[in-house]
């Protein structure tokens, strides 16, 4: 029969001594924050009993800050993977005490965004929320910024010139590069096409934007076809991906900008188009990594989650910290590339 960790069993997975994991329980002498943390995450991973108390001990002299987060679709992994690299960033932010309070838009409409981002709003220091751009948010959040409540546009930018600041990707530079693959990687010119979630997503209009720009300046002799949009959903990605194959026999690729590609992919399957179209799609999930394993997708760009989780945090502390509105801006980050040849 198993026993529970020791006072033992933790210095020993968290590298210290046993007299420094005892000032650390008991608080009798000050310990470095880092090793504080260490013989907390070593609790945690050997389920040591008194883990209640050592997180008690190693947070409760540093400043509080309570951060609300509203993001999309629970059930897709890219939201489900935001949200634990952004728990991981709280916990693992120096010097502070990070609470975050992480809710999900379960509609596009305006009214139920704004009631969304109210009602986070009421509860926390500061928002970041990833949204479309609507003339409503817009206001609600320049109502919120003259109360004090700094709110960002994580992902997909909105309400620019009034929202605190942006944290994501360059995404005029990502769909410049998803056409960038097409057109470098096609045998000859031909047909190809283009996913958005909504005409409302900032960041998919800037890909889709980027992914146009770049044929028309570098390779005039592809024809891009009419925008599709899916409402980031795969039933809706499906259908369309199936009609798209019947109306355009001539295709070479697509692009799917945003949310939805697992329609994409099935569709694709169904079709039996494994290695005949360039298709490139957006995060690597499982359904995208195994569509590059079998040749049904050519390349996926990633957002690195834990990277835009951190930095987000660290503006969001920043600008409660100033107590002002700063000039608002941008921050974008590298993304990450995957080919059949590097998942």
């Amino acid at each position: 029969m198993s026993t529970r960790p020791t006072i033992t069993d933790l210095a020993k997975a968290a590298g210290v001594s046993v007299a420094t994991v005892d000032r650390v329980l008991n608080g009798r002498h000050k310990v470095r924050e880092e090793t504080a943390r260490r013989v907390y995450d070593a609790a945690k991973a050997i389920g040591y009993h008194a883990v209640g108390l050592l997180r008690q001990r190693v947070f409760e002299d540093l400043p509080k800050y309570r951060l609300g987060f509203v993001l999309q679709k629970p059930n897709q992994f890219f939201y489900q993977s935001m949200t634990r690299e952004i728990e991981n960033a709280a916990l693992n932010m120096p010097g502070v005490r990070i609470i975050p309070q992480i809710e999900y838009n379960m509609s596009g409409t305006p009214v139920a965004l704004c009631e969304k981002l109210g009602a986070v709003a009421a509860r926390n220091q500061a928002v970041a929320l990833v949204c479309p751009d609507h003339p409503a948010v817009t206001a609600l959040v320049e109502e919120l910024r003259d109360k004090g409540i700094p709110v960002f546009s994580l992902l997909s930018d909105f309400a620019a010139g009034v929202r605190e600041g942006y944290v994501g990707l360059n995404n005029r530079t990502v769909g410049r590069t998803a056409a960038w693959m097409i057109a470098k990687a096609a045998r000859k010119p031909g047909k190809v096409a283009t996913f958005i979630g909504s005409h409302r997503f900032h960041g998919h209009e800037l890909r889709e934007i980027g992914f146009r720009s770049y044929f028309r300046e570098n390779a005039p002799d592809f024809e891009v076809l009419d925008t599709l949009v899916n409402l980031d959903t795969a039933e809706i990605t499906h259908e369309a991906t199936v009609n798209l194959l019947q109306q355009h026999p001539d295709l070479i690729g697509f692009y799917v900008c945003g949310g939805g590609m697992e329609g994409a992919i099935t569709a694709l399957a169904e079709e039996k188009m494994a290695g005949m179209l360039l298709v490139v799609v957006n995060e690597l999930t499982p359904e995208s990594r195994a569509a590059l394993a079998e040749d049904l997708v050519t390349m996926a760009i990633a957002t690195p989650a834990a990277h835009v989780s951190r930095e987000l945090i660290g503006q969001m502390v920043g600008a409660i910290d100033r107590g002002v509105p700063g000039v608002p801006g941008q921050t974008f980050l590298p993304f990450d590339i995957f080919t059949p040849e590097n998942i």
